[in-house]
């Protein structure tokens, strides 16, 4: 991003709290950051990210019908380079996990104090993640709790899948040693991907880390 002013977009369907928090933005950081448009709705969050050209989007997880999380992961699959800050009302660890998967670069409650959001947004333009102390603990002790017991949940078959995903191996290097061709394996990695309850490779290989199932791993090569 450039040095600035950094353009920002709220997207929130309360209209008052949206103006609020941009003249706020305007009143602390008015040289940094420059808010050039509202949107109440999610649909209209990709075209007022693309029709200013927004570096910062401000999106909240309230937002009928689409929802927020489906609004970031649309925000970032058209601008990847833009960064995120979801807000919510609520302290769903569900909700803010989800928003983190879908591609948010911060999170923060509605019930931060507003005075302090200068400095996330801040963090955000430099590339770096923003989420409060207590809510990663929160994740991570949530993460810590799902993946206790996974292991004995699943059958051998699983497990050997899952320890070759984690060790970053391609489609088609995972269907040779499971004995099935690469369109089987595509499946079979979805399949496993759905039960571990997770997005992509790369959670299921942290979620591997975390289970003690890449201990040894070398002996498996």
């Amino acid at each position: 991003m450039s040095d600035g002013p950094h353009v920002v977009v709220i997207v929130d369907d309360h209209a008052l709290f949206a103006q609020g928090l941009a003249l706020l933005l305007e009143s602390r950081a008015g040289e940094t950051f420059q808010v050039a448009g509202f949107a109440t709705a999610g649909e209209d969050a990709v075209a007022l990210v693309g029709k200013h050209r927004a570096g910062i989007a401000i999106i909240d997880l309230a937002l009928p019908p689409l929802g927020g999380v489906e609004t970031i992961r649309r925000v970032k699959a058209a601008y990847p380079c833009t960064r995120v800050l979801a807000l919510s009302g609520t302290e769903d660890l569900s909700l803010a996990a989800a928003a983190l998967r879908a591609g948010a670069d911060g999170y923060l409650a509605k019930s931060a104090d507003p005075e302090v959001l200068v400095a996330p947004l801040l963090a955000l333009v430099a590339g770096v993640r923003v989420v409060r102390a207590e809510l990663l603990e929160a994740l991570l002790a949530a993460a810590d709790r799902t993946a206790d017991g996974l292991v004995e949940r699943l059958g051998p078959r699983d497990i050997e899948l899952w320890t070759l995903l984690a060790r970053g191996l391609e489609t088609a290097e995972i269907a040779r040693p499971m004995l099935v061709s690469e369109r089987t394996a595509k499946r079979m990695i979805a399949s496993l991907l759905h039960k571990l309850g997770v997005a992509n490779r790369i959670e299921a290989a942290a979620l591997a880390g975390r289970c003690g199932l890449l201990d040894g791993a070398d002996g498996l090569r």
